[in-house]
Formats: C-alpha cells, structure tokens, sequence
C-alpha cells in the first residue's frame, strides 16, 4: 500500500495530533470541524454529536502522521451532524465494539463483548423490539471471542441492561476504549481499520440525520499584509468540498 500522503485542500493546516491553542499552532480534526462551523476554535465544537466528535478525536490521535491526513475529506461530513436521537450514540457503541472486539487484547475483549450485548438490548427497547434477537454484525464479532461473549452475557444476568452505558459520556468512553484497542492490537493494519472506523462512524450517524448537513467551505487562513501585496486574489482562495 502507498505511504503517500493523499490530496489535501489548500489553504488546509496538516491535521496533527492533540490540542492546539489556535490554528497557528496546528490543528486536529474536530478543530478543523469547528473552523468550518464558524464556531469558537476549539476540539469540542457543538456542531458534532458528542460521542462521533470523541471518536473523531481518538482516531486522530492514533494515528501516524501519514494516516491522518486520509482523514480530512471527512471533516466537513461532521460539520452539522449532531441528530438529536438518542439511538445515535448507542449505535456508535456497537460500531466501535464491534470493530475491536475481534482484535482487542483479551483484557479489553471483556469490556467490548458487553457493550455489544448491552448496546443491543438497549437499542431493541428504544426501537420496541425483544431484546434477545442481534443482529448479524454483532453476532459475527460476537463469534469472534466466544469466552468474552459469555463472561458478558452472564454479567448481563446478574445485572440486566444498563441503559446509561449508552448515554453520550458512558458512550464516549466505550468508544475511546475501542479506537485505544484498534491502535495496540497485533495486527498489521491497525491504522486503515482506525480510518476505517471512523468512516462507518459518521456514516452510521448520517443514518439518523433527517437532512444532509450544508456543504462548507476550505477558506484560506487570513493572510498577511505582504501575502496580500504579492497576490491579490488571495483573500478569494476557497474551495468548497461536498459531502
């Protein structure tokens, strides 16, 4: 596979790992969302729903300086995605378990396993559905890890579904305890399934969005005086990228 770093708008900050103070000192992904949104630079933006932000963050920090940059197309698909139905999160959960149960280390594929179980009966109630049935994605990462699967249904037993585990902050945290297992798993592409994950993510949460968000624009950082005397057009450079 290529190592080639892939297209990036110009005008664009490489995408890096961490907070920064201002555009300046770099950016991240959900940074760079909130420059689009028009919203107080920051890496927790409200244009994003809370727990897709978190994965997008995780993800951004895991990977190498290479992989990160495959990230940027997706930025603008996050900016006014933020779906008020509290199913979002809950799917996100069962995204991200899914995708590190298989490969997690056997300490992590405990907590994964019941996520996914959990998750599954809480989104049955929320759609009216019996809990029992799962669907074919879970059962096949389920399959997976067959000693995780049932430590997890014996603990789900003795305490039952636990509907706040999929409220957005439990949520967030199962989420970033999967991209962490993604990113130390031995196997040999643990970056493209972090790129990966993240594309099933905000497509999962696009599912629940009753209208596309608005297509934003790459602006040009301001330039300065002597950028300005060198190329007039520059205050003009933008160039838009659509969903």
């Amino acid at each position: 596979m290529s190592r080639r770093a892939p297209f990036v708008p110009d005008g664009v900050p490489v995408l890096s790992r961490g907070r920064h103070r201002s555009p300046r000192k770099g950016a991240c992904f959900m940074e760079m969302a909130s420059f689009l949104a028009g919203e107080r630079w920051s890496d927790h933006p409200s244009c994003t729903h809370p727990v897709l932000a978190t994965l997008a963050r995780c993800v951004n920090d895991m990977l190498d300086e290479t992989h990160r940059q495959r990230l940027v197309t997706m930025i603008p698909e996050v900016v006014g995605l933020n779906p008020d139905d509290p199913r979002v999160a809950t799917a996100l959960v069962l995204t991200a378990a899914r995708a590190a149960l298989p490969i997690s280390a056997e300490e992590r594929q405990n907590v994964m396993a019941l996520a996914i179980l959990n998750a599954e009966g809480v989104l049955a109630e929320q759609d009216g559905r019996s809990p029992g049935q799962l669907s074919e994605a879970s059962r096949k990462a389920l399959t997976s890890s067959p000693a995780a699967e049932r430590w997890a249904r014996i603990h789900l037993a003795r305490m039952g579904f636990n509907a706040a585990a999929v409220r957005p902050p439990m949520a967030a945290k199962v989420v970033a305890l999967a991209v962490d297992g993604i990113a130390r798993a031995c196997v040999d592409d643990p970056e493209d399934r972090l790129v990966t994950l993240l594309r099933d993510g905000i497509d999962v949460v696009a599912a629940f969005a009753p209208l596309a968000p608005t297509p934003v624009a790459w602006v040009s950082p301001e330039p300065t005086s002597a950028t300005r005397a060198a190329d007039p057009s520059t205050d003009r450079q933008a160039r838009t990228v659509a969903r």
